[in-house]
C-alpha cells in the first residue's frame, strides 16, 4: 500500500475529536492533476513513480536531518519489487530528474490559493484580508552549475561562500500561510522578484510592507488594479507636502513623481507615532478614510508585520535546521527543492492552524518546533501503517499527537521593549590579552 493510498483510508474515518480529513491537507487529486499538466505522469510502472517523488521532496524538506535514501525508506515510497531490495540513490536522483520543477510549482500555487485565502478570510481587520510580504535569501550548494545560475554576494573579501538565491513570499499575516512564493538568483531585487506577486493579492485586502517595497510606479499600480490597499514605513528621503489635516498626527499628503508614464503627483496617508524607546516613525499607506481605518489600529497593524520575520526565522532556523545549504547540487534541483520547502512549510502551519482553531487561540500560539515534530512523526506513522497494511491504528495515533500539540500552547507575545539593534557575533578564538610582568 502506499503513502498516497493510506492518506486516502485515513481520511474514511470519523473521529469524535473532530479529526480534519488528513488527505485535504494535500488531496491526492491535486497531485495527478500537477502531472498531468506538467507532462510527468508516470505511464510505465516504476519503482518511484512521478506522484511519489513528489512526497519524496516534501519529505526533504521536512527530515533535514535523513539521507534521501532514508526519505524514501521511512516513508515507504519506492514501489517493492520480487526481491525486496532497495531502491538505489542513483534511481531517486533519476526519479527527481524526470520529476523536474513544474509539477511541485503547479501544486503550491494550487494549495496556496486554497488555503492561504481561506485562512485571511477568517481573520479580517475592518474587512481586509491581512498580508504580509517580504523578501530573504537561501544558500544553496556551492557547485560550479548553483554558482553561475544563481551568483552570490561579493565583498572587499570576494564572493560569499555559497552561492544564493533571492525569495520573496506573501503571507497570510496572522497564520504565516504563503500564499505566493518566487525566487531568482541573488542579483534580482526583491522589488523586481515582488512584481510576479502583485496580480496573486486578491481584492479586498490590506497587505504590509517593509520600506523597500515603497516604490511609486509598484504601489500606485497596486492602487488602480482593484480593491487593494498597502500599508508601509515612509524612507528617510521620502519627501512629501501636506495637503489636509486628518487629525492629530495624520494627514493627506502628496508626493511627487519624477516618472514618465505616471500622475506627477502620488496622495496617500501620513500617520506620525513614536514608540517609548524608539525613534519617531511615518506611516505612509492607501486607506485614506480616517473614520473607516483608524490611525491608532494601522499603528498597532503596521507591528505585525514582525510575522513575516519569525515566520522566515521559522522555515531557515527550525524546519531547515540551519543547516549551511538545501541539498540540491543541480539547478533543476534547487528549484525543485525549493517548491517543495514552501509546501512543507504549509503543511505544518496549516495543521497549527487547525489546532489553534480547536483550543480557540491564534495560530500564532501554537509553537512551531512542537508542530513541525509532531507533523513528522504523522508522516512516519502513516507510512509504517501502510507498510503493514493496518491504516486502522493511524488515527488513534494522530488524535493523541494532536492532542500533544494542544499542549505546548504558547504565552501571549510580549512587546518589543527595546529597539531593534545589530549585535556584535563574539569570536570564537581566545582574546589576545597584554602581557602583564608579575612584581619583582
Amino acid at each position: 500500500m502506499s503513502l498516497e493510498s493510506a492518506l486516502t483510508d485515513v481520511a474514511d474515518f470519523g473521529l469524535p475529536e473532530k479529526f480534519d480529513q488528513l488527505k485535504l491537507h494535500l488531496d491526492p487529486a491535486w497531485i495527478e492533476e500537477a502531472l498531468q499538466l506538467a507532462g510527468t505522469a508516470t505511464i510505465r510502472r516504476r519503482r518511484l513513480p512521478a506522484e511519489q517523488v513528489i512526497w519524496l521532496v516534501i519529505g526533504m524538506a521536512l527530515f533535514r536531518d535523513v539521507p534521501i535514501e532514508r526519505v524514501v525508506d521511512d516513508l515507504g515510497l519506492a514501489l517493492p519489487d520480487e526481491r525486496q531490495t532497495l531502491i538505489a540513490k542513483s534511481a531517486i536522483t533519476q526519479a527527481r530528474q524526470r520529476l523536474k520543477e513544474e509539477p511541485l510549482a503547479y501544486l503550491f500555487a494550487t494549495t496556496a490559493a486554497e488555503w492561504a485565502t481561506r485562512s485571511a478570510d477568517a481573520d479580517r481587520w475592518r474587512g481586509l484580508a491581512l498580508y504580509g510580504m517580504d523578501g530573504t535569501t537561501l544558500r544553496v550548494a556551492d557547485s560550479d552549475e548553483n554558482r553561475s545560475e544563481f551568483g552570490g554576494q561579493n565583498t572587499h573579501r570576494g564572493p560569499s561562500g555559497y552561492p544564493q538565491v533571492r525569495v520573496v513570499a506573501l503571507l497570510a499575516l496572522r497564520s504565516h500561510l504563503m500564499s505566493a512564493f518566487r525566487f531568482a538568483d541573488y542579483g534580482t531585487g526583491e522589488t523586481t522578484l515582488a512584481r510576479g506577486i502583485y496580480e496573486e493579492i486578491p481584492e479586498r485586502s490590506l497587505t504590509i510592507v517593509d520600506r523597500n517595497f515603497l516604490v511609486a510606479k509598484d504601489l500606485m499600480w497596486w492602487e488602480a488594479s482593484g480593491d487593494r490597499h498597502w500599508l508601509s514605513r515612509a524612507k528617510k528621503r521620502t519627501k512629501y507636502a501636506v495637503v489636509e489635516k486628518l487629525g492629530r498626527n495624520d494627514s493627506l499628503v502628496v508626493i511627487d513623481v519624477n516618472q514618465d508614464g505616471l500622475p506627477r503627483q502620488w496622495v496617500v496617508r501620513a500617520i506620525d507615532y513614536q514608540k517609548k524607546g524608539h525613534p519617531p516613525s511615518t506611516l505612509l499607506t492607501s486607506l485614506t478614510d480616517a473614520e473607516a481605518y483608524p490611525a491608532k489600529e494601522l499603528i498597532e497593524l503596521y507591528h505585525e508585520r514582525w510575522e513575516l520575520e519569525l515566520a522566515y526565522d521559522e522555515l531557515k532556523t527550525h524546519m531547515l535546521e540551519r543547516q549551511e545549504t538545501i541539498r540540491s547540487r543541480t539547478v533543476e534541483g534547487v528549484r525543485q527543492e525549493l517548491w517543495g520547502i514552501a509546501i512543507a512549510y504549509n503543511l505544518v502551519r496549516l495543521e497549527m492552524e487547525r489546532a489553534a482553531r480547536e483550543l480557540g487561540v491564534p495560530p500564532t500560539r501554537i509553537s512551531f518546533t512542537a508542530a513541525l515534530h509532531i507533523y513528522r512523526e504523522e508522516m512516519r506513522w502513516i507510512a509504517a501503517a501502510a507498510r503493514r497494511m493496518t491504516t486502522g491504528t493511524i488515527p488513534k495515533q494522530l488524535t493523541k499527537m494532536r492532542q500533544y500539540m494542544k499542549r505546548l500552547v504558547l504565552p501571549e507575545r510580549r512587546a518589543r521593549a527595546y529597539p531593534r539593534a545589530v549585535k556584535v557575533k563574539m569570536s570564537n578564538y581566545a582574546r589576545k590579552r597584554p602581557s602583564v610582568k608579575p612584581p619583582i
